[in-house]
């Protein structure tokens, strides 16, 4: 097979020399960056010009012959060729005498962007290192139109335009075209997994919906990572950050390439080591919860956003009489810092190599690993410690005409485990809750009700059952903090130690339980899913009609959780796999002033139908700065396989997929009608006899959709300020949420004991639209300096009632400020000085995650600086910076940490041959 392979792609690659005298190259700028409409010619002639990938083809009469590359703001460059067979790279340097607010502006677009049919926002290579955030990650959330939220110093999650979520199933991240989803999560985490800083190139991020272009889950966005190319890219790259929270992080790249009898480069390796320990933000937000039975200022407890296992307020049986004061009471919950391990951790470890089997065709072998440790945050807070992953991918392709690839990715969840579940049966494995509560309420009526019989004002018990109440409620807050520390005394006394934090009786519990499976008691669970892909694109030769693409996707999904996650107990095996295919058309008119291209994609997953995904867009360019664009673009979003095969105990309920749909659920609040009626009553009364539910269903799961109309205007006014502003509108159908409902047993009416909760998943009925505008602005000046800004408007337009439909979980309002300096002489040899200082505002806004984690985000201000100095002669660049220098400290996803101020400093020294 490997054979047939090479034989088919050396003989496609070899077809495009034969009977032609063509140079092919690409032109590049100092930092790797292609660089689109550069003109490159033999000497005295006239020129063609570099295609958006910074590529050309120069047809010429003789070899051997001398060729000048120039445009404006760079050195021209002029060099011999003395043959058409190899393929050549050619890097430009910026002139510093020349250069001008223009031409800098110019080549910071790039001609793919401006003609980009969908919003597209990028951190080159050179953004990618003066970010003043503490990792370029982090710097994403300074692009116009996205939102970046951090559940811990490992997890962030990027997102845009809406409905954002700490599991973000919606977005789709790639690193060199590979999708970076953990199998059975069906989301990435960050770039917990993802790639070494040192040896990333750009990254693009596709705002809205892109399923057309990218596939299923491009729903509300793509992130798409590119890394360098070793044989554009060689030498040794070393760096050192070390910073606030014990911040220790190194990485080193190495890349080389190797040439044939001619000294053309034919093969090139690449090596990435990464590593990161640091202290994780704490998560002790101590107020409670939306749904919290009692206030803060309950003498009895609360259901604490950061404490686990007091969720339920218990209400003593019988009179209050008999239990002055004791009114609506908690169980002792175990904070999440005595409950996650907070020492983050991440080890990256990536290879590739790469042959050219022609001049343009290269083929590839790449493997990706990552471990660590960090805190994940979905329905509950989870510790993620030791999770592996992996990656192998095979490629073939030729960057002009066509592609296949093929990889497979592994996880293992390691000793990962479920923090609030933990306290849960942590409790449970001393004491049930239900005995608990016995407990507790006979102690109370034993020891502290004669004290509290004995507080001034105690109402007389002679009363009235409602008045004794009525009086009660004024004697508990005379002396609340008397009752308050009544309750504290007599949970200190009934504490068992083995809930006690910093005892060996709980750290022997809490290792029992966190190191067994689910299925044996514990809160471990188990995950060795695996998913497989394999794609393929052709290119024709573009012809009077246009240019038109077609290819094709097939993905087998593999889940593997001995049923600690899915419905595979009992040695059960999952598989689920999907398949797709496209074709996109784009033609040029009016001597290439129009550019319209249309894409239709069909995609069929296993479980559900055929899905079409069409895609339409016309950009116009007023003049050589001025960009006009429309489009309509839609998206699909298969069920992930937790929708599809979720069965998961969280222990006040049930998560399910739903594939069959269910039926004769009845609501929380119908069987809260239930319990309030007498067992028995007079004929002609009701009573929990002739009580009749209101039973409802859940149809089966399907997948989500949204069409988007989107309009986009770019263009350089005054020789000096860039502007790209943008507006769409979306349509979303069959949101994918949940619904909850209880199953009872019948049987036992009219004292229903046997009660199951279950969350499942589940399409919403109504329509939903949002909207949404941003603008961006930038601003080169005075040779070495910058001023950019962005601003951000989504808003949900429904209103709708549906319970099923996602939380938007995004500001309606935030904006970004940025100044800097770059590559600014210190007078000292050849030493450059840089700066950044980046402020963002987020309006306040209300995140709804599961009820434990739902809660209104305040509005936040944060300010990153920094600043470099670089020095050539060592080959060094140091660097200070800070991220939320102020460090106000702020909450970024309820349930989550406060994140405060992440100081550090950066040494870099890079080699080149």
């Amino acid at each position: 097979m490997i054979r047939t392979l090479l034989t088919v792609a050396f003989l496609v690659g070899l077809s495009t020399f034969v009977g032609a005298q063509v140079i092919s190259g690409t032109v590049l700028d100092e930092y790797g960056d292609p660089m689109p409409g550069v003109a490159v010619g033999e000497v005295g002639q006239n020129p063609t010009v570099t295609n958006p990938d910074g590529e050309f083809q120069l047809r010429v009469r003789n070899l051997p012959t001398r060729i000048e590359v120039r445009t404006l703001g760079y050195l021209t460059q002029e060099l011999n060729v003395t043959n058409s067979e190899n393929s050549i790279t050619i890097r430009l340097e910026v002139d510093a005498q020349s250069i001008g607010e223009v031409s800098v502006v110019a080549r910071r677009l790039s001609e793919k962007q401006r003609e980009s049919a969908l919003t597209v926002e990028a951190l080159d290579l050179r953004a990618i290192q003066e970010t003043p955030s503490a990792s370029f990650y982090d710097g994403l959330g300074n692009l116009k139109g996205v939102d970046l939220t951090s559940a811990s110093i490992g997890f962030k999650v990027i997102n845009t335009r809406g409905f954002n979520s700490t599991s973000p199933v919606r977005s789709l991240q790639l690193i060199d075209n590979v999708d970076n989803q953990a199998p059975g999560l069906n989301f990435s985490l960050g770039n917990f997994l993802g790639a070494s800083e040192l040896d990333v190139m750009n990254v693009d991020i596709i705002a809205g919906a892109s399923s057309a272009f990218y596939g299923p889950n491009a729903f509300n966005g793509v992130i798409a990572m590119t890394t360098k190319d070793p044989f554009l890219f060689e030498g040794l790259d070393f760096s050192l950050k070390v910073g606030e929270r014990a911040l220790n992080e190194y990485a080193v790249r190495y890349a080389d390439a190797f040439g044939d009898r001619d000294g053309e480069p034919v093969f090139a390796y690449k090596i990435n080591l990464y590593y990161l320990s640091a202290d994780d933000w704490e998560a002790t937000n101590y107020n409670p919860t939306d749904d919290s039975p009692s206030q803060a200022n309950n003498p009895g407890g609360y259901d604490a956003v950061n404490r686990y296992g007091d969720e339920r307020g218990y209400v003593a049986p019988g009179s209050q009489k008999s239990y002055p004061a004791l009114g609506t009471y908690h169980r002792d919950g175990i904070e999440e810092i005595h409950l996650v391990d907070y020492d983050t951790r991440n080890i990256k470890l990536g290879t590739s190599l790469h042959y050219r089997v022609t001049n343009d065709v290269e083929m590839i072998y790449a493997f990706n690993f990552g471990t660590g440790t960090t805190v994940y945050q979905g329905d509950n807070r989870y510790s993620l410690k030791d999770i592996l992953f992996f990656q192998n991918r095979f490629e073939v392709r030729d960057k002009n005409k066509w592609f296949f690839r093929a990889y497979s990715t592994n996880e293992d969840a390691g000793n990962s485990y479920d923090a609030y579940f933990t306290a849960l049966r942590m409790q449970d494995s001393l004491l049930n809750g239900l005995a608990w509560s016995s407990q507790y309420a006979g102690s109370w009526n034993a020891v502290m009700a004669p004290r509290v019989r004995n507080l001034p004002g105690y109402p007389d018990e002679n009363l009235p059952e409602d008045e004794y109440i009525e009086a009660m409620v004024g004697f508990v807050n005379m002396h609340r903090d008397t009752i308050t520390s009544l309750h504290n005394v007599l949970r200190n006394s009934l504490r068992r130690e083995g809930l006690t934090p910093g005892t060996e009786a709980y750290d022997d519990l809490f290792n029992h339980v966190t190191t067994t499976s689910f299925a044996r008691g514990g809160s471990m669970f188990e995950d060795r899913s695996s998913l497989y892909h394999a794609q393929g694109e052709y290119k024709f030769d573009p012809t009077d009609w246009g240019e038109f693409t077609v290819g094709g996707n097939g993905r087998l999904y593999r889940p593997n959780s001995n049923g600690t996650i899915f419905s595979d107990t009992n040695g059960r095996v999952i598989s689920n796999w999907e398949y797709g295919m496209y074709g996109g058309w784009t033609r040029k008119f009016n001597g290439e002033q129009w550019k319209v291209s249309a894409t239709m994609r069909l995609d069929k997953n296993q479980n559900f139908d055929f899905l079409v995904s069409p895609a339409a867009s016309v950009v116009y360019n007023i003049d050589e700065i001025s960009v006009l664009r429309f489009s309509a673009s839609s998206a699909i979003r298969n069920p992930t396989l937790q929708d599809q095969y979720l069965y998961y105990n969280v222990g006040p309920a049930r998560l399910i997929g739903n594939l069959n749909g269910y039926d004769s659920l009845i609501t929380a609040d119908d069987f809260s009608n239930y319990l309030s009626l007498p067992s028995i009553a007079p004929v002609g009364q009701p009573s929990r006899n002739t009580y009749e539910f209101d039973y409802f269903k859940v149809d089966p799961i399907r997948p989500e959709r949204v069409r988007t109309l989107e309009m986009g205007y770019r263009t350089t006014l005054w020789e000096a300020l860039y502007v790209d502003a943008n507006y769409y509108f979306s349509f979303y159908e069959d949101f994918i949420g949940y619904q909850i409902g209880l199953d009872i047993n019948e049987d036992q009416i009219p004292n229903v004991t046997e009660i199951d909760v279950y969350r499942v998943a589940a399409n919403a009925q109504d329509l939903v639209t949002t909207q949404g505008f941003s603008i961006g602005l930038s601003y080169y000046f005075k040779e070495y300096y910058s001023l950019s800004g962005n601003y951000t408007w989504n808003v949900l337009n429904t209103a709708t009632d549906d319970p099923i439909i996602p939380a938007f979980n995004t500001p309606e309002h935030k904006f970004n400020v940025s100044v800097g300096g770059r590559q600014i002489p210190v007078g000292y040899k050849d030493h450059e000085f840089g700066f950044n200082v980046t402020y963002k505002w987020v309006q306040g806004f209300l995140f709804e995650g599961s009820p434990q984690f739902t809660g209104f985000i305040d509005d936040y201000g944060l300010l990153d600086a920094q600043i470099s100095y670089q020095i050539p002669d060592w080959n060094i660049t140091a660097k200070l910076g800070a991220s939320n220098i102020t460090n106000n400290k702020v909450y970024q996803v309820y349930g989550g940490p406060q994140i405060g101020r992440l100081a550090y400093f950066s040494l870099l020294y890079s080699w080149k041959p």
